[in-house]
């Protein structure tokens, strides 16, 4: 699976500083709507927010994977966000997230879901590759980086 299929440039963004989890979400389901006529920016963020009311979506060392089902998405999509100035995201190990990688699927595809899951987590086991996206300062340097952290990835 391709992260970079799933991303496109109008869904990638470097942010100053966002101010809450809350807000950070707002955000992403701003990006995450540009991609789908049928999804409006509130019913992502609503998506997104009672799904981090199971549980925090925060893996821990500055990384979150927001993410949630939607009934009229036909295929995932995601967005992705580097902050300049972490949040609070009730992550297990306390430190907040300046990396934030969104994840829409249909709501009837558990296996997919759960493969993009695992690559975006795989991603974010790299410390190589978190350590080039925080020194990035635009959308374009983010895209970039995750194409040729793809082009080297060995599937597993």
């Amino acid at each position: 699976m391709n992260i970079t299929d799933l991303l496109s440039a109008e869904r990638v963004a470097c942010s100053d500083e966002v101010g809450s989890k809350k807000r950070l979400l707002e955000q992403l389901g701003e990006l995450l709507a540009s991609s789908s006529p049928v999804l409006s920016q509130h019913e992502i963020f609503d998506a997104l927010l009672n799904r981090e009311k199971l549980g925090s979506t925060g893996l821990g060392k500055g990384v979150a994977i927001p993410h949630g089902r939607m009934a009229d998405l036909e295929h995932p999509v995601c967005a992705f966000i580097k902050l300049a100035v972490a949040v609070d995201f009730d992550t297990s190990d306390g430190l907040p997230v300046d990396l934030v990688f969104a994840l829409l699927v249909p709501e009837d595809s558990t296996e997919e879901h759960l493969q993009v899951l695992s690559t975006i987590a795989e991603i974010f086991s790299n410390t190589g590759i978190c350590d080039a996206l925080r020194a990035c300062e635009s959308s374009n340097c983010l895209l970039d980086q995750l194409y040729q952290w793809e082009s080297h990835r060995i599937p597993a």
